[in-house]
């Protein structure tokens, strides 16, 4: 079936799959706190709370400042950005030292910082983390 009615399907098809793709980017593109952040790593220093609360060999997410620390020893503490390098979204949650990207299924490993399922190929840039007086602090030091 070819001809000008074969070409018009063709052509709306291709608008009603655009308009679909254009409105997943628009849910994914929030400018919320919580959304996508034109600085994924913190500015300044910023602190997370006691450093006891990360389990040895575990790791915890800390969605407000942006960011995941994991505890590989104890007193060792390795902190990541929590923003996806494929688009920018916010891991939304951990399932043992895998952080999950809710908006296109990218997979990290939070103690490596490692893109481990894509579409995510870039590593989360690593943030400096200490533990001073019991309490973490994240971020570059003035």
């Amino acid at each position: 079936m070819n001809g000008p009615f074969a070409q018009r399907r063709t052509v709306l098809k291709g608008v009603a799959l655009a308009g679909v793709a254009g409105a997943g980017v628009a849910g994914c593109s929030t400018e919320s706190k919580l959304g996508h952040a034109e600085n994924p790593t913190p500015t300044a220093a910023v602190e997370l709370g006691a450093a006891d609360d990360i389990p040895v060999g575990g790791a915890k997410l800390f969605r407000e400042q942006r960011l995941v620390v994991s505890c590989p020893a104890r007193g060792e503490y390795k902190a990541f950005s929590a923003q996806c390098t494929h688009a920018g979204c916010l891991l939304e949650k951990l399932e043992g030292t895998v952080g999950d990207c809710p908006c296109h299924g990218s997979k990290f490993d939070v103690t490596t910082g490692e893109a481990i399922h894509g579409p995510a190929t870039v590593p989360l840039p690593e943030v400096p983390v200490t533990a001073e007086g019991g309490k973490l602090i994240a971020g570059p030091r003035a």
